[in-house]
């Protein structure tokens, strides 16, 4: 009888996906971990990859979060990295991201190794139109010259709702 692999069992019996990671999910970046945190579900990096389509890239609030604003055609094509996911991993992600109320999760072609493949990615919607005057970026990295280190929840001041500073108000909140 012949062996299967772990990789083999779990694409047999759990529904795998791939996910596009452009910010602070990346190697090396400072949520990287919940990349590799093997309690909340696999993840395999597959390759590094760019977007088929344009996306603005930037940084924004006074904590200097990058966001991938959902205006596909305007920006760059954005790099990042695919992995292979699967569900309960997606939804660790979906955590981190406070999707659906702040991200939004949406598929993406990807050209990854030479193919295009279909990835999630998180993107911002109903932002705030001054995002839009941010420089745009091809690549993101906590440190990078643009002069903005990304600084993480531990260090956050909790009563600063950062939403409030990119996403546009719900007026029915209101009603």
């Amino acid at each position: 009888m012949r062996k299967l692999s772990v990789r083999c069992l779990k694409a047999a019996f759990l529904k795998m996906d791939f996910v596009f990671v452009y910010g602070t999910l990346k190697r090396n970046e400072p949520n990287h971990t919940w990349m590799e945190d093997k309690a909340f579900g696999y993840s395999q990096y597959i390759c590094n990859g760019v977007t088929v389509e344009k996306y603005p890239l930037v940084i924004a609030t006074r904590y200097n979060i990058p966001f991938l604003l959902d205006v596909p055609g305007e920006g760059h094509n954005v790099t990042g990295e695919v992995y292979e996911i699967d569900s309960p991993k997606l939804q660790h992600l979906d955590v981190l991201e406070r999707h659906p109320d702040y991200y939004v999760r949406e598929m993406i072609e990807v050209q990854c190794g030479g193919k295009k493949v279909s990835a999630w990615v998180y993107l911002l919607r109903e932002f705030r139109p001054h995002l839009l005057d941010e420089p745009f970026l091809e690549d993101y990295s906590s440190t990078g010259d643009h002069g903005k280190p990304y600084v993480e929840r531990a260090e956050r001041d909790s009563s600063y709702d950062v939403k409030k500073d990119v996403k546009l108000t719900n007026h029915k909140q209101f009603i």
